[in-house]
């Protein structure tokens, strides 16, 4: 693997992770009801950095392989709109306005880990964790919108 590679695909995660920092969950969050199957807050950062990680690897994997047009595509899409749920649900606090973001986010990840597999069994494998945790995402999204329905968004006046 190309360590220089892995750094640029790692700096484009830290870039799509950023809007974590600047959004952060804070108390409207905390006010909310939350489903059961909702994780600590620990483990949030801990299963971010390992996605990044090996969604990295991934990449650096990918990018070298011969017939790699799609993987790549769908990389990109994935990093591109993995930028978009945070400021929807934490900053806009647009919970249903959230999931638009969360479907081609899902497909997207989805067809990252099957063109992956076709090009790299490791790079497949190490989408994996990512397609897990985006449905999972994706269900406590819509259980979230399920329990507080009168949750309006924050006003952009």
């Amino acid at each position: 693997m190309d360590i220089s590679l892995f750094a640029i695909f790692l700096l484009a995660c830290c870039a799509a992770g950023a809007t974590g920092a600047v959004f952060k969950p804070g108390a409207w969050y905390k006010s909310l009801e939350k489903p059961w199957f909702t994780p600590p807050d620990w483990v949030f950062p801990v299963a971010w950095t390992s996605i990044y990680l090996l969604i990295s690897f991934a990449g650096a994997r990918l990018a070298v392989i011969e017939g790699n047009a799609y993987a790549m595509a769908f990389w990109a899409a994935q990093a591109a709109l993995s930028t978009l749920w945070t400021p929807l649900f934490f900053g806009l606090r647009r919970i249903k306005g959230a999931l638009l973001a969360m479907g081609p986010l899902w497909i997207s990840v989805a067809g990252c880990t099957y063109t992956a597999f076709a090009l790299d069994f490791w790079a497949g494998l190490a989408f994996v964790p990512y397609l897990i945790w985006v449905t999972v995402a994706a269900a406590l999204n819509v259980e979230m919108w399920r329990l507080n329905p009168d949750v309006s968004p924050l006003s952009t006046d």
